[in-house]
């Protein structure tokens, strides 16, 4: 799979319950559109929704489970429960938070990995990080490969973006690490993207850009705002 998906874009089509397109035919059908756009790949959340995409597309397909629990904020497929239902589903590749944040049950990172491997050792595992440590640590369990996913969802990373400084923190993980490493997370434009397959990155990653309607709109209808009638009274005066 990580041969499939070299140097090409990953497209994430996933649409929660509180979102306009949440549905797994939509999920299928957006998969679909991506395969025509040129995706190498899609990521998917829950298993029906990754049910759907392959009956739709060819392209592999990493799979998550967005699941809340009371006791962590781990919530990308945080227990073993969520890595079966995604292995059963026919996931080639499933994506983990692999933070440093205690799991559900107060577990640590290092014994989810044991336990998954143990029940599904062939399973290609991907690592959702938000550090250069982490990425290391990643590779260290035995990850496949790391992805930036996380980068400002942490205490520790609050406020970047993965494309701060150029992506300097891609190029320090890159650098870091010999497992590849996908960009993953406020990449925004075609450009943006390209910037990353140049610095080194495997693949990349791109949903909220192209499969989210609602953002797309909400960024357009943000930037072509004028500015507060009230901020313009000097210019009458």
């Amino acid at each position: 799979m990580l041969e499939k998906i070299h140097k090409g874009l990953v497209v994430s089509c996933q649409a929660l319950e509180n979102e306009p397109l949440h549905s797994p035919f939509i999920m299928g059908r957006m998969a679909l559109a991506a395969e025509h756009g040129g995706a190498v790949g899609i990521r998917a959340n829950t298993a029906a929704d990754l049910y759907e995409i392959k009956r739709n597309v060819k392209l592999p397909v990493i799979g998550i489970v967005k699941q809340d629990y009371s006791d962590s904020k781990v919530y990308i497929t945080p227990t073993i429960k969520e890595v079966e239902e995604l292995v059963f589903a026919g996931a080639e590749m499933i994506a983990t938070d692999a933070t440093k944040r205690k799991r559900p049950g107060e577990n640590d990172l290092q014994t989810f990995f044991t336990e998954v491997k143990q029940k599904f050792p062939q399973q290609l595992l991907m690592a959702d990080i938000a550090t250069v440590g982490e990425a290391f640590f990643a590779q260290e369990l035995g990850f496949d490969c790391v992805s930036t996913t996380l980068v400002g969802y942490t205490v520790e990373t609050a406020g970047q973006k993965v494309y701060d400084h150029d992506f300097q923190l891609l190029k320090e993980m890159i650098a870091n690490v010999n497992i590849p490493v996908v960009a993953e997370g406020n990449i925004l434009t075609p450009e943006m993207a390209k910037r990353c397959l140049e610095l080194g990155a495997h693949a990349v990653v791109v949903g909220g850009a192209i499969t989210r309607p609602q953002t797309i709109t909400r960024r357009f209808a943000e930037t072509m705002k004028g500015p507060d009638p009230q901020s313009m009274t000097w210019i009458c005066k």
